[in-house]
């Protein structure tokens, strides 16, 4: 008595058919940033009639999404044909990102023959980078001496160590930071920069782009500690449901980096003075593109979140963070972790810059009999 086993596997694999159809070369060509191209040399006996090429970018994501090209060609019994991506018009994709790739060819009879995965890196390879590894960090450079490389990897790490305590957020995945020597390096490496840029971080790749040169090393320590945070607080909050109001993610961010730039705190006098602040509710929403008026968002964002902290502590700030996890809204975040919505945050807020706190009462939430004990989980799909 034979005891058989069918495995099946969990992955396309490579199926060489018995009539003669089979894959002679598979392969894929970065060209950073603007393109990846595929190609495929495939033979059958008789005519092949259908090529596609899937692919699936490596990143958070809430469902497993498979891109697939139908690629267009002339029947043949032998075919050389390829499929370029073009990111000028659908975007590009940080530096070191990795795409998964297969292809499925079918022939005249219908024998079809499907590849196994295989994965490109679409590395920036115009710089001679050299890495830093420390934890969970991972730094790239290619201009300065290790000197430089560990003074940035320092500041990395003491962002990371007061973001923690200040907040309890915490680093959960590795992260990549890849440090162009100046903006228009950085540029270089974007497909449609703005002309101001000079970092970004890419949360759902877990990757920091940014332009620092060994002499500007001041301002990239606090720029190294802005992105770092946005990309943690990104990992602590990833839901399919509602992200995080403007003014907590910026904000956290640049309280991130220390205390507040003196410029930024001049926009923010100012407006305290003239009574002109943005309202919290504006800076929920992304900010102005007009030079002053973003100041003032970033500052004021600042203040929220230190006025946050300062008042309630680092356990109603993780509670936040947690909350919005959940996918709760702005308004009921802030409900069920400090009593307020966001207009009252707006009131607390203004009183505590004006030296006003004891004349506001600080509100209360009343929970509905209904929902007393009831504990929500988001469905995740």
């Amino acid at each position: 008595l034979a005891l058989c086993l069918l495995i099946i596997p969990a992955s396309p694999v490579l199926v060489q058919a018995e009539q003669g159809l089979r894959v002679l070369n598979s392969s894929a060509q970065a060209e950073f940033p603007l393109s990846l191209t595929f190609s495929l040399s495939a033979r059958s006996d008789v005519d092949i009639t259908d090529i596609r090429l899937h692919y699936m970018v490596d990143r958070a994501s809430f469902a497993q999404v498979t891109s697939e090209v139908y690629i267009e060609f002339a029947p043949s019994s032998t075919v050389d044909t390829g499929w370029t991506w073009d990111m000028r018009k659908t975007g590009g994709l940080p530096p070191g990102s990795s795409v998964d790739y297969w292809w499925t060819v079918r022939d005249v009879s219908g024998v079809q023959v499907e590849t196994p995965p295989a994965r490109v890196r679409f590395d920036d390879n115009r710089y001679p980078w050299r890495s830093l590894t420390e934890g969970n960090i991972t730094l790239y450079w290619y201009l300065g001496n290790t000197a430089f490389a560990q003074a940035i990897m320092n500041a990395a790490q003491q962002a990371l160590a007061r973001l923690t305590e200040d907040t309890g957020a915490r680093l959960k995945k590795p992260v990549e930071i890849y440090i162009y020597t100046d903006a228009r390096d950085l540029q270089g490496a974007m497909v449609y920069p703005q002309e101001w840029t000079g970092g970004v971080a890419f949360t759902r790749y877990g990757t920091i782009a940014i332009g620092i040169a060994p002499n500007d090393l001041d301002w990239g320590k606090g720029a190294i500690a802005h992105e770092l945070t946005h990309l943690v607080v990104h990992q602590m909050v990833f839901n399919p449901y509602s992200g995080l109001p403007t003014w907590l993610d910026e904000g956290l961010a640049m309280y991130a980096e220390g205390e507040l730039g003196a410029q930024f705190q001049l926009y923010l006098n100012k407006a305290i003075a003239e009574n002109s602040l943005i309202s919290v509710r504006s800076l929920s929403s992304p900010f102005s593109a007009y030079a002053e008026e973003s100041y003032l968002s970033y500052a004021e964002s600042y203040s929220l979140v230190e006025f946050l902290i300062t008042r309630y502590g680092q356990g109603k700030m993780l509670s936040l963070l947690n909350t919005f996890e959940q996918g709760s809204s702005y308004d009921d975040a802030l409900r069920t972790v400090y009593g307020f919505d966001t207009d009252g945050l707006d009131v607390l807020w203004r009183a505590y810059l004006t030296g006003q706190e004891q004349s506001i009462k600080q509100p209360t939430v009343m929970i509905p009999q209904t929902l007393a004990g009831v504990l929500i989980i988001p469905l995740c799909l």
